[in-house]
């Protein structure tokens, strides 16, 4: 069975997500995003920009892949972030529409690949230079558990802080089927 339409699945989650999440900080003030909560990432604000990070440094990663030049162009212009809490901006406007702007990358990536390409094995290295080999699809997995992850905290400490973004769980996207059970 194909991985590839679980991974469009998971893209399509991504973007969905994502786009409640930042319409629910969008309603807070930029006191209440950058309160400091007691997160991993300290904050609303810090939270979102850590998945944010997390997915330059990732997607840099991946388009190393021999097929994903089209990935590796898209991104070109996006310095590797050299810590995982770097600061990408000071407000959520232009953290918002990186984040847009990343979901798309995700999106033609993952539709552009074949079975073959997540069959490969991706070396990289990691943030404190040490160099790994695994299987391209096992860390796509992990890319796309690292967002789910952080988006829960996001959503909890958003929770508490009044925004509610409803409904959070993959099942929302998942058709359902008239077929025998």
């Amino acid at each position: 069975m194909s991985q590839l339409p679980h991974f469009q699945l998971l893209a399509r989650y991504n973007a969905w997500m994502n786009d409640r999440l930042y319409a629910a900080a969008a309603a807070l003030s930029p006191q209440a995003l950058h309160e400091d909560r007691g997160a991993f990432f300290s904050s609303i604000f810090g939270t979102l920009n850590h998945i944010a990070v997390a997915d330059i440094i990732w997607l840099k990663r991946f388009a190393e892949h021999p097929a994903c030049h089209e990935l590796r162009e898209a991104i070109s212009d996006l310095a590797r972030p050299a810590a995982l809490d770097r600061l990408l901006f000071d407000t959520l406007p232009p953290l918002q529409a990186l984040r847009s702007r990343l979901d798309g990358h995700i999106s033609d990536w993952v539709a552009a690949l074949t079975e073959q390409d997540v069959e490969q094995h991706l070396a990289y290295s990691n943030m404190k230079g040490v160099p790994a080999q695994r299987p391209y699809a096992s860390l796509m997995l992990h890319f796309f558990n690292h967002q789910t992850h952080h988006r829960g905290q996001a959503s909890t400490l958003l929770f508490q802080a009044g925004q509610d973004v409803g409904v959070t769980d993959l099942l929302a996207l998942i058709a359902d089927s008239d077929g025998p059970a």
